[in-house]
């Protein structure tokens, strides 16, 4: 009884620490305001008035995307068991109209090893994705459906991705931030950018920076969530903390909002979920 109440708090943390270790980053605005955002159960919706409503029920998605036209795009990922451990996934629709609709039908394995939808997109319509191997491939396709390849470099862990409006590309490589520029150059923008690397039991934090966005003048935005901080990295890679998440609290993902807030998507140890907007003067609002 002993040995089992000195494991306990152990047993525990790691179920904890397991059991947080990857939520989701989606967290989108409309045209109208309405803020989007996932908790891997449903997708929700803040509406202007803030009330929150779910929008798609019974989705496991860890991304979000919206088109110009407000149209809202995530995927349904899914473990069929240890009888037949294999994953599924399928990719879903909402319209700015309330239809709900799958574009990609279901199919086995996940979302990265097929080619027609991804999350990263750049203000002109184009997407872009990663092709693991050796060296890592980074892809992209135009609006008119033509892939090319855009750099292939020897990235160690490509983590996110964000794309600014120009198709300059933004990627976490493990704890690194590196820009892909339109031409294909690849370059380290800041080094070590989660300063906390490591988990309580010393292994590599692979989920040391999770979301990634894109703000005003250029900026990039961070959630570290080792570091329990949004980082704000400048052009020149200059870094600031853009917001602290409380006790218990870290971030996982974000969003700019055109008039100057920020909204940010927050995970705590025991899997609660809440979304916090801080205003332009400071103040803050929480959405749980």
């Amino acid at each position: 009884m002993k040995r089992l109440s000195l494991l306990l708090p152990v047993i525990l943390l790691l179920g904890l620490s397991a059991a947080s270790a990857h939520p989701g980053i989606g967290i989108v605005m409309d045209s109208k305001g309405n803020v989007y955002y996932t908790d891997l159960k449903h997708v929700w919706r803040i509406s202007t008035d803030g009330t929150r409503s779910i929008v798609v029920r019974g989705v496991h998605t860890h991304e979000l995307y919206l088109d110009d036209k407000d149209n809202l795009f995530g995927e349904h990922l899914w473990y069929e068991g240890e009888r037949t451990d294999k994953w599924g996934h399928r990719v879903w629709r909402l319209s700015s109209d309330g239809n709900l609709v799958d574009i990609i039908p279901a199919l086995q394995g996940f979302l990265e090893n097929y080619d027609d939808f991804h999350f990263a997109h750049d203000g002109k319509g184009a997407s872009y994705w990663t092709v693991g191997g050796e060296v890592t491939t980074v892809r992209k396709r135009s609006p008119d459906g033509k892939v090319t390849t855009l750099a292939t470099y020897a990235f160690r862990n490509v983590r996110q991705m964000t794309v600014a409006y120009d198709g300059t590309v933004y990627l976490v490589d493990l704890h690194d931030l590196l820009c892909i520029n339109p031409d294909g150059t690849v370059h380290t923008v800041v080094k070590n950018l989660a300063e906390r690397r490591r988990s309580f039991l010393l292994t590599v934090d692979t989920h040391a920076i999770m979301g990634l966005w894109m703000g005003p003048n250029g900026w990039v935005y961070a959630a570290v969530p080792s570091d329990g901080a949004v980082k704000r990295v400048h052009p020149d890679g200059r870094v600031e903390i853009a917001a602290r998440s409380s006790f218990g609290w870290k971030p996982s993902g974000g969003l700019v909002a055109p008039n100057g807030e920020l909204w940010i998507l927050e995970y705590s140890t025991i899997n609660a979920l809440r979304v916090r907007c801080i205003r332009t003067d400071g103040s803050s609002i929480i959405f749980d």
